[in-house]
């Protein structure tokens, strides 16, 4: 596919961007569609579903359903998003991560009854719709930024060993077994032995021609050509004779419109399993369509991806499908072929319908070795080594947070890794706010700038005068580590100060905590004959401040205050106690 123009782009990217506050994009882009863009669309559209197809069969064995349960989330998964969503290139559908969530989970829910399986499959894709509009209503888009990328970093190659693992026996022709991840290794390695050669010969080249045509063939439908192949050579040759299982006939047709046949209370942990798949649904797909956007100058509105992925999870929950997400693999397919608008994911659901209704025949033959095979070229992209070295390098606590993450997965599962990772970033932000950084200042050489001892020991200290900045909001669970510290400085001094100066200008908020904390620390310094001033807080900061008298405790803490200031007021007159407070005007 040619290069668009940057006129082109300016203006399909007009038409979709500009409707980002809406909560009915296609109000905004269909009225300003252009008709030389139908071409792109549905050459996209096409070239998508080609590339779903496969795919998605693959991922519904993760999940421990049907092949064609895949197929069915393509179809009503990305026809819904196309109406609600605000980026023109994100394609939805099933993943290997939920998938993988949905099929160990569902696994102890189901009791060896697939219509339960299906059933409970379905209803965790309704649960996270409604999960999803209720973030919608609430604006809790934001809360999702909570998970750091360094947890999910970690996440996303603990599933994918996870993932990959439950492939292997597939690619070796053997039965695997085992719940847990190291389990299955002991399990696979003592049935190795027995792997039909014939299977892992014929799955190893599957994988070789995949990578290579990721590699010289990129956004092209490669996976289906490698369906095709495998599907003829079944069909025209002895090979089944070698032991080859394969999917068998699918149902011909669309899928049937069900209501849900169970209630969340019905089944245990199913509100649990649909809270993971909407985090990782969430994060997955803002991700990716953060990155195509970026790619483009595009825009996205995170607040209404919560909406568009609610309703295709609607969408798939009422059409036999499990939940879904964005992703970046499919994504990028849809943006290398062409597409214009998310007109591309109505042509790739009709297509996709087309095929359900007069080609699942021609799948009978499929070999469950070449959907091992897609899904362990599509999960090798969530281990990101590079990455993970790059965060070695900056940080190695920030390394050891998503190791913790990577060993959730692997010893606890996916579900429970996900609860895992929730906790460990709602620790390390908890960890991160009360303990924050508390600056002692000294003077730059020759300015009246001030600026962290620490980090540059050449920095003038002012002698009888300590000045420390805390580097955070001053609240209720800090207040205390913060005066430890200043506490902590004081016994480092050679000599006790004779004024100590709080800079409050990176602190954007004062709660009641902090400023009765810093009237404590008030009284301790004058009962050993030190003051204490604050300067530069915040407006709304000012106001705690002053409600709490501090302005008569400290003297004046206007917005005139400056650190120079004070510490040049000390050098002329260090023998005043206290500045008196300016009046404030009415």
């Amino acid at each position: 596919m040619d290069t668009e123009s940057a006129s082109e782009q300016r203006e399909s990217r007009t038409a979709v961007v500009g409707s980002r506050h809406s909560w009915f994009p296609p109000a905004q882009w269909l009225k300003n569609y252009r008709f030389p863009w139908l071409a792109r669309d549905v050459v996209a559209g096409v070239t998508l579903a080609a590339y779903g197809i496969p795919v998605s069969l693959a991922y519904a064995s993760l999940a421990g359903l049907p092949p064609q349960y895949g197929i069915y989330c393509y179809l009503a998964g990305g026809l819904c998003y196309a109406v609600f969503g605000s980026s023109r290139l994100l394609a939805i559908g099933p993943t290997s991560a939920i998938s993988m969530l949905v099929g160990v989970s569902v696994a102890g829910m189901a009791d060896g009854d697939p219509v339960r399986w299906a059933a409970i499959a379905s209803l965790t894709a309704l649960l996270v719709s409604a999960m999803c509009l209720v973030a919608w209503l609430f604006r809790l888009s934001s809360l999702v930024n909570f998970i750091s990328e360094t947890i999910l970093l970690g996440f996303k190659a603990g599933a994918a060993l996870t993932i990959a693992l439950t492939q292997l026996p597939k690619l070796f022709g053997v039965k695997g077994g085992g719940e847990f991840f190291f389990e299955r290794i002991a399990i696979l390695a003592q049935q190795v032995p027995q792997a039909n050669l014939a299977v892992l010969g014929f799955g190893l080249l599957a994988i070789m021609v995949l990578l290579l045509g990721e590699k010289f063939l990129p956004g092209r439908p490669v996976a289906l050509g490698v369906v095709v192949v495998s599907i003829a050579l079944l069909s025209t040759t002895s090979l089944a004779a070698f032991g080859f299982k394969v999917v068998g006939a699918l149902p011909q047709g669309l899928p049937e419109f069900r209501l849900p046949t169970l209630r969340p209370r019905d089944v245990e942990g199913v509100v649990a399993l649909a809270f993971a798949c909407l985090l990782l649904s969430y994060v997955e797909s803002v991700s990716a369509a953060r990155a195509i956007a970026q790619a483009h100058g595009d825009e996205i509105d995170p607040r209404q991806e919560l909406l568009a992925l609610g309703a295709a999870n609607l969408g798939t929950g009422l059409f036999q499908g499990y939940p879904v997400a964005g992703g970046l693999s499919q994504s990028s397919v849809n943006d290398q072929a062409g597409a214009k608008t998310p007109l591309a994911l109505v042509f790739a659901s009709v297509t996709i319908g087309l095929c359900l209704m007069f080609l699942t025949g021609l799948l009978a033959n499929l070999p469950n070795v070449v959907l091992a095979a897609i899904v362990l070229v599509a999960v090798k992209g969530l281990v990101n080594v590079r990455e993970l070295r790059h965060v070695w390098k900056v940080s190695k606590f920030e390394f050891a947070v998503s190791m913790v993450a990577f060993a959730a997965v692997l010893l606890l599962g996916i579900l429970k890794g996900v609860i895992v990772a929730v906790l460990v970033s709602m620790l390390l932000i908890i960890r991160r706010s009360a303990h924050p950084h508390v600056a002692r200042l000294g003077r730059i050489p020759g300015t009246d700038v001030f600026s962290d001892i620490e980090r540059h020991p050449d920095n003038e200290p002012i002698p009888g005068v300590l000045i420390f900045r805390p580097e955070a909001a001053l609240l209720y669970f800090n207040a205390e580590h913060v005066r430890a510290s200043v506490r902590k400085m004081m016994s480092d001094c050679a000599a006790p100060p004779q004024l100590v100066l709080c800079d409050l200008s990176v602190c954007a908020v004062v709660d009641l905590a902090g400023a009765r904390m810093l009237a404590a620390l008030c009284k301790e310094l004058q009962a050993t004959g030190i003051r204490l001033r604050l300067v530069a807080p915040h407006a709304s900061a000012r106001d705690m401040l002053r409600a709490e008298g501090l302005e008569q405790q400290v003297g004046d803490f206007g917005r005139g205050t400056s650190v120079a200031a004070a510490v040049e007021a000390f050098r002329i007159k260090p023998s005043i106690s206290s500045v008196p407070a300016r009046p404030r005007p009415e």
